[in-house]
């Protein structure tokens, strides 16, 4: 299988802290793969890592999308080869419309100015699937809004954007269970056979929803062990100490 994304033993600091300790993954077309485990293991910065945030120092291995090395890319350059982060807490943007970011957001990533007719057509059709009212897109961005709010913001952008891979760092975090059916219901929408996900999450609920292929468990900086839907199920049953004793995690 030709992969999406790999991740090859992967270790990385800030400043002088070692934070993420030899990760390997690979995720190919169409998978969706869920990262669970402790506060403080590393998955927020693996996912800020694979866009390239200049915070954090890459010390060895490698990250590859599409088999082409992106670690000397910026950031800019990673979205525009078709990855996408939607980040745990977003910024606010205020005195920019959302229709005004999402029309530029798509220009900057296609390369070329999008038709209004077209545009309208597109934001149409995924407002309707996030259940997001008409007067949301006259809104500033996330300023003001409800966490709930943030995160159907963030995923109509991946609708519009339809990224290659879609990496969504706790994207459940402050939805009630209305919010979650409905954003979990926007994310398998963009599921295709071309397009993956990496899902980081600290419940099991968003993956009743959200149907993974394989769930990792994250922690001491690395990926300490990998199963499929039913590795969450025991996860909630038991948590994190099961594994971390076995491999000796503090």
């Amino acid at each position: 299988m030709s992969f999406i994304l790999e991740i090859r033993d992967l270790r990385a600091a800030v400043g002088d802290k070692e934070i993420l300790k030899g990760v390997n993954l690979n995720i190919g077309p169409g998978q969706v793969h869920a990262i669970m485990g402790p506060n403080g293991s590393g998955k927020s910065t693996l996912s800020n890592i694979i866009l390239g945030h200049p915070k954090y120092r890459i010390l060895s291995g490698d990250i590859l999308f599409k088999g082409q090395s992106i670690l000397s890319m910026p950031t800019d350059e990673r979205a525009r080869l078709g990855i996408f982060l939607s980040f745990q807490y977003p910024t606010a943007l205020p005195g920019v419309s959302i229709g005004n970011f999402l029309k530029s957001i798509l220009k900057a990533h296609r390369g070329k100015e999008i038709p209004v007719r077209e545009f309208k057509s597109e934001l149409k059709s995924a407002m309707s699937l996030l259940e997001v009212p008409d007067s949301f897109i006259a809104r500033y961005v996330n300023d003001g809004f409800s966490g709930g709010e943030k995160k159907r913001a963030e995923i109509l952008q991946m609708s519009l954007l339809k990224p290659t891979l879609a990496i969504l760092d706790e994207t459940d975090s402050g939805l009630d269970i209305d919010a979650l059916r409905i954003v979990s219901e926007g994310i398998m929408a963009n599921r295709s056979s071309e397009r993956s996900v990496l899902l980081i999450t600290h419940y099991q609920r968003m993956l009743n929803y959200v149907i993974p292929d394989f769930v990792h468990v994250f922690a001491d900086g690395r990926i300490l062990e990998t199963g499929g839907k039913e590795l969450s199920l025991k996860l909630e049953e038991k948590g994190y100490d099961w594994i971390l004793e076995r491999e000796g995690v503090k």
